[in-house]
């Protein structure tokens, strides 16, 4: 584990809290909003930050997020541009740990040392590779450990017993389980069955585990915290910034929702 997710979620179970992880893409709607919003996310109370690496074909994400990561491309958001900002992020803040999310052929093709290396140095905490199996990780088993970074991986409600024990050998920092058997933001998990899989995980490991995918309201956040270690915020934050990026709303309105609604949730929390 790095220290910083380590030392969060260890505060947090001694204040009988639930971390509140948020997430956006870098880059969107442009670079110089994008940093605001992590600030604005840094300050308003978020436990973790994730930040999805802008990718052309975001196949585990749904309409509003793959429509983020295009409007961050042509702004031209990178692995570089996203790194520059966590380093510019950390200056103000060094506690909150900064996860990111994106797809093993941009992270490969900016050369496996060099990215590991570099999200370093800035202050990244962990890595989520969707699109990397445990059978996979031999590639970045060895450069992770080098450079203390964690590799989260993703459960999923199909994910066995079998497949539990193997994917636990290839984790660190946390897991991620997956509320919704879709994509990102396209439909509500059903609690009783999210506390019946998250029950069973946590009989196999003692590493945290926090819930994502169709989560979008306080109620939702309570009830699956009531049996997990925190829950990811994404898609309903991106919609926020979609509506400014559409002219629906002004940049002040924009900043005002977001802080409003992760003020909501972090009471929940």
């Amino acid at each position: 584990m790095s220290n910083r997710i380590e030392k969060k979620f260890i505060n947090l179970g001694k204040e009988n809290k639930k971390a509140l992880v948020c997430f956006i893409t870098s880059g969107d709607p442009n670079l110089s909003i994008s940093e605001k919003i992590l600030s604005l996310l840094s300050d308003g109370g978020a436990d973790i930050i994730e930040i999805g690496l802008p990718f052309s074909d975001p196949m585990a994400d749904g309409p509003t997020i793959q429509k983020s990561s295009q409007r961050a491309i042509k702004q031209g958001a990178n692995i570089f541009s996203t790194l520059e900002m966590v380093n510019r992020l950390r200056k103000k803040d060094n506690v909150t740990p900064i996860i990111l999310m994106g797809y093993f052929n941009p992270i490969f093709q900016f050369g496996l040392n060099k990215f590991f290396l570099q999200a370093s140095k800035v202050g990244v905490d962990g890595l989520i590779i969707v699109d990397l199996p445990p059978e996979e990780n031999e590639l970045v088993e060895e450069i992770s450990r080098k450079f203390k970074i964690d590799i989260i991986r993703l459960l999923t409600p199909t994910t066995d017993k079998n497949r539990l024990k193997r994917i636990l050998k290839s984790t660190t920092g946390f897991l991620y389980y997956i509320s919704i058997m879709g994509i990102t933001g396209t439909k509500k998990p059903a609690i009783q069955m999210v506390n019946k899989a998250v029950k069973q995980i946590k009989k196999n490991t003692n590493l945290p585990v926090v819930v994502g995918f169709g989560i979008n309201n306080s109620k939702q956040v309570k009830d699956i915290n009531k049996i997990a270690d925190g829950c990811v915020i994404g898609s309903v934050l991106v919609r926020i910034i979609e509506d400014f990026s559409m002219g629906k709303i002004s940049k002040e309105k924009m900043y005002k929702n977001l802080n409003n609604f992760l003020q909501q949730i972090k009471k929940a929390c």
